[in-house]
């Protein structure tokens, strides 16, 4: 399969990587704008670059990833779609929801794979967890991600760059939509915000909160998930997950290390891509789901917050008694 990579980033670099290594797939190109780009990508993946997605067209491909920023990934994405070519786009699949529509009603008419790159769901660690959970009546998550901020960053927040990983994630484990949200927001050192605590409840009745932030030192990705029957617990950097269960009346309960894989989720994906586009199977992750993903993240975004406490009380409090 003729594969090419739209975008020369961090992510795109790395898309070219892993593709240029597999087996009957052969890497046609990456698309670049900035030269500093095209040449990273080159000496790293070592294939051709483009300054625009016409010349890769041009070479002839049957699929593309595309890691451009999200603004452009609609028109990216339509450009490809007209052309009868399958993609992968980098989550969010776009900009805003409309555009996320935009996307999945021209690939389901032109007949084309379409698959949103929630590259977390192929952590193997996560897919410990997915498994875990199989059966069990889930009562409430609760996610971490935090980090120090990110310079590359600049026209998104922690929702839509963060966040957004964790609410598909609450979908996938609860196989259920999120119809609560409950958003708290602040912006302490950046334009948009950089520290998010999300609540949710999804219509199965779950409840699920997110703490994200670009503050901590720090990476720290981490899930736990109460059940009836377990309490489940991972981390996703160091891929250990730990569960609980056999709960006693006395308080006692037994513990186990659950296998994990140690797949690089990036490779993990893109080969469940190029799979899905081989065998016409629906993707891992829809543009569908793509898009209820980004729905929900834009919400918490909209959702009016209650200020923050205005000044500090003065004088000291009244003791009573």
């Amino acid at each position: 399969m003729r594969v090419g990579v739209i975008g020369a980033g961090v992510m795109g670099t790395n898309h070219a990587r892993v593709l240029a290594g597999l087996p009957d797939t052969t890497l046609v190109g990456i698309v670049d704008p900035l030269p500093e780009h095209r040449t990273r990508a080159t000496e790293l993946a070592g294939c051709r670059a483009f300054s625009t997605l016409d010349e890769l067209l041009a070479e002839g491909v049957d699929a593309v990833t595309i890691a451009a920023p999200t603004h452009l990934h609609h028109e990216v994405a339509l450009a490809c779609i007209a052309r009868g070519i399958h993609i992968l786009v980098e989550k969010p699949i776009a900009s805003t929801v409309e555009e996320g529509r935009d996307i999945v009603e021209a690939a389901g008419r032109a007949g084309v794979t379409l698959m949103v790159g929630h590259v977390e769901r192929f952590n193997p660690a996560v897919a410990a967890i997915k498994q875990a959970l199989a059966g069990e009546d889930i009562l409430s998550i609760a996610i971490t991600r935090v980090g120090p901020f990110p310079p590359r960053m600049s026209n998104v927040g922690v929702v839509i760059d963060l966040a957004v990983h964790d609410i598909d994630l609450i979908r996938w484990f609860t196989e259920s939509d999120i119809v609560e949200v409950q958003p708290q927001l602040s912006s302490a050192i950046a334009e948009r915000e950089d520290i998010a605590l999300l609540q949710f409840r999804t219509a199965s009745g779950v409840l699920a909160h997110i703490n994200t932030n670009w503050l901590t030192p720090f990476k720290a990705r981490s899930v736990t998930v109460a059940t009836r029957g377990k309490y489940v617990m991972g981390d996703l950097l160091t891929r250990q997950v730990t569960e609980c269960f056999g709960f006693k009346p006395d308080g006692s309960y037994s513990m186990r290390h659950l296998p994990v894989g140690h797949d690089e989720p990036l490779r993990a994906e893109l080969i469940s891509f190029l799979g899905a586009v081989n065998s016409g199977a629906v993707p891992a992750v829809t543009g569908a789901e793509g898009v209820a993903s980004l729905e929900i993240a834009i919400r918490c975004l909209e959702t009016p917050t209650r200020p923050a406490a205005s000044s500090a009380r003065k004088g000291p409090r009244r003791v009573v008694g």
